[in-house]
């Protein structure tokens, strides 16, 4: 069954790339609405009504946060992916916040497009595969009223009186848990606990609706007596709840309060974070605590700068430790400000990488990356992708391959400029040595000339673009830095016996 797709980008360029990639894709992809702005956007999807919303955040008019927020209050239930330049975690909460699926970082890679759209159109064939069988089911009554597909008409309210018992007046408790990971283990084993615990308390009655696309479920408990009552059970039951990463619950009344409550409860589930401990956390309670700044000691950056030029790995593992530590001095710091902590101490690493000639483009995924440290609800979760990090990131040991600190930094420059043209004239300034010193200390370390290492960097890259991309030759060339596509098919043919068009005419008749 096609999917129906909205494109909502202020750039032409990428709007166009988008369609592309859509076509690339070969799936029944149906693109509805293609639009620059927020606002036109939010009219031609009034109109199309798509399953799908590739959007970008920042636009004229209305941005594109604004449009989601405008389509969820209207009850446009569209899938959204949004693809945008911004790193910033306020951008990406938000953008969850409103339903979003998948948050991508421009420039996002084939690869990376296709997983965020194939994962969105499992939700949206999930929806349609249970609307038909469940409507009418309290599962689907539930999940319906906490995605605010419900709204309040006398005949809806007299229809969950009489089917389910269901008043204006009735008493809830939402329980958002994130299980952990993996995601459907942790779900079923996660309700099996749930469904001990609960009837502990009087007569509770209760449904569990799971959001994978939030890795999180929502468990709705009703038809009990007295306030406080479920949550109380909860903290003093939380260890039989088994190893989850974070339980956040409040009480709120009348089934279409239950879209508003989880909504406002859903970006506190990472609290965990800021609380150090397992423990319920309570709206909006939580919302009146106290934090302070949460900085970390600017020494710990020249730390771990002078350990990864040393290659010292037992440096570079007590540096983070110290990091972590900054984070678990018994004050109370806002969750967001942990992680924006991590990203700017794990950016700078990535970045101390390239300066000793690593090349962290290859080998760390950014978008990977940042979703991890958004996801995470606890600080071991955060402390784990660090040490990640630093594994795949650290420079090998002193007497490796490239030992000389000189050569790893213009190794690294050259990786990170080649595509400009950079020279072993504009490399030796950076540098502040001479070309001769360090063309003859480059072919010592290295094994080979400047001139040849930068070639063979240029011509594996361009093998990619090949091969992975439809871009056209003199794109390949400029983008491999090479200002003249002649005498870069010339030296391509030179390194590999082929022209740029034979090697890919080769790679595509070997698929």
């Amino acid at each position: 069954m096609p999917m129906k797709v909205a494109i909502v980008e202020d750039e032409i360029r990428i709007r166009e790339g988008i369609e592309k990639l859509l076509k690339k894709l070969n799936r029944d992809y149906e693109i509805v609405a293609v639009a620059e702005n927020g606002d036109d956007g939010l009219k031609l999807i009034r109109e199309t009504k798509p399953d799908i919303v590739i959007t970008d955040i920042c636009m004229p008019v209305m941005d594109g946060l604004e449009m989601l927020k405008r389509m969820t209050s209207e009850g446009l239930h569209a899938k959204a992916v949004v693809l945008s330049a911004y790193s910033d975690f306020e951008y990406a909460r938000s953008a969850m916040k409103y339903g979003v699926t998948e948050y991508l970082l421009k420039p996002t890679s084939l690869m990376d497009f296709e997983q965020a759209m194939a994962h969105v159109e499992e939700q949206v064939m999930l929806d349609r595969s249970r609307k038909p069988a469940e409507i009418g089911s309290i599962d689907q009554v539930f999940r319906d009223l906490l995605l605010g597909r419900m709204k309040a008409t006398p005949e809806l309210e007299s229809y969950l009186n009489n089917n389910y018992g269901i008043r204006s007046d009735s008493r809830f408790t939402l329980i958002l848990c994130c299980p952990g990971s993996p995601f459907e283990e942790k779900t079923r084993e996660y309700g099996s606990r749930l469904g001990r615990v609960l009837p502990l308390f009087s007569q509770c009655r209760f449904v569990t609706v799971d959001f994978s696309y939030r890795k999180v479920l929502a468990t709705v408990a009703y038809d009990y007596a007295g306030p406080g009552g479920v949550q109380s059970i909860l903290q003093s039951r939380l260890d039989d709840l088994g190893p989850v990463a974070a339980v956040c619950c409040a009480e709120t009344t009348g089934p279409f309060s239950l879209h508003d409550a989880y909504e406002k409860m859903f970006p506190y589930l990472d609290w965990n974070i800021a609380q150090g401990g397992r423990t319920v956390i309570r709206w909006p309670e939580v919302a009146q605590v106290k934090t302070e700044s949460c900085i970390y000691p600017m020494e710990l950056e020249n730390r771990m700068r002078a350990a990864m030029y040393a290659s010292n790995a037992d440096e570079i593992a007590a540096v983070l430790r110290e990091f972590g530590a900054c984070f678990r001095d018994g004050k109370v710091y806002q969750p967001r400000e942990i992680k924006e902590c991590y990203v700017r101490f794990l950016w700078l690493i990535i970045s101390f990488a390239k300066e000793t000639g690593g090349n962290p483009d290859q080998t760390v995924d950014r978008q990977k990356l940042l979703t991890e440290i958004m996801d995470a609800k606890t600080r071991e979760e955060l402390e784990r992708v660090a040490e990640g990090i630093t594994a795949c990131l650290a420079p090998a040991e002193a007497g490796g391959s490239v030992s000389h600190l000189t050569v790893r930094k213009a190794i690294g420059l050259i990786r990170e400029y080649y595509q400009d043209g950079i020279t072993l004239d504009e490399i030796s300034r950076r540098l502040r040595v001479t070309p001769e010193y360090l063309g003859t200390l480059f072919h010592r370390e290295v094994g080979m000339s400047f001139s040849t290492y930068i070639r063979n960097v240029r011509i594996d890259k361009a093998k990619e673009l090949l091969c992975g991309t439809q871009l056209k030759l003199y794109e390949i060339a400029e983008k491999t830095g090479y200002s003249d596509p002649k005498y870069f098919s010339k030296v391509f043919r030179e390194a590999t016996g082929l022209t740029p068009a034979e090697y890919r005419k080769n790679d595509q008749a070997s698929r």
